[in-house]
């Protein structure tokens, strides 16, 4: 069996390794897409109720209510930096990912521009063998040709 069609088999768990890197690759970019929406919709909402905050001042307040509100902002950025440290882990798995993805492309690409390269050989050592056999086969022919 020629070298190339063993390799084959190499090439083959090769083109798998990525693919399956390729997919975790993609539920890391989907889970860090997710993290990042959220942290967006908490820093709107955050944004959008301080300046609830701020209309709702403008009249006769309760010290209670404004002790409600600030609790409550308070609380949203406790929840805010916690969605900031989640969507830097996701950012972190995602570039894990890549690198990972990366090294079994490069993988998968070296094993196929090897396979061609051993196929190369293979023609050219399947040529020169066929060109012996004719020359021998010349060589043959004129010698018996000759009285």
């Amino acid at each position: 069996m020629l070298r190339s069609k063993r390799l084959e088999v190499v090439l083959t768990l090769e083109e798998r390794r990525e693919k399956a890197a390729l997919e975790k690759l993609a539920e890391a970019r989907q889970g860090w897409e997710r993290h990042r929406q959220r942290l967006d919709e908490l820093r709107s909402y955050h944004a959008d109720y301080r300046e609830q905050i701020r209309r709702g001042q403008q009249g006769v307040v309760q010290v209670r209510q404004l002790q409600g509100w600030q609790a409550f902002i308070a609380q949203l950025d406790q929840v805010i930096a916690q969605a900031e440290r989640q969507l830097e882990q996701a950012a972190r798995v995602m570039e894990e990912s890549r690198k990972v993805w990366l090294l079994a492309y490069e993988r998968r690409r070296g094993m196929d521009k090897y396979i061609v390269r051993c196929r190369e050989q293979e023609q050219r050592t399947q040529e020169a063998k066929e060109q012996k056999q004719l020359d021998d086969a010349a060589s043959r022919m004129l010698t018996r040709r000759r009285p």
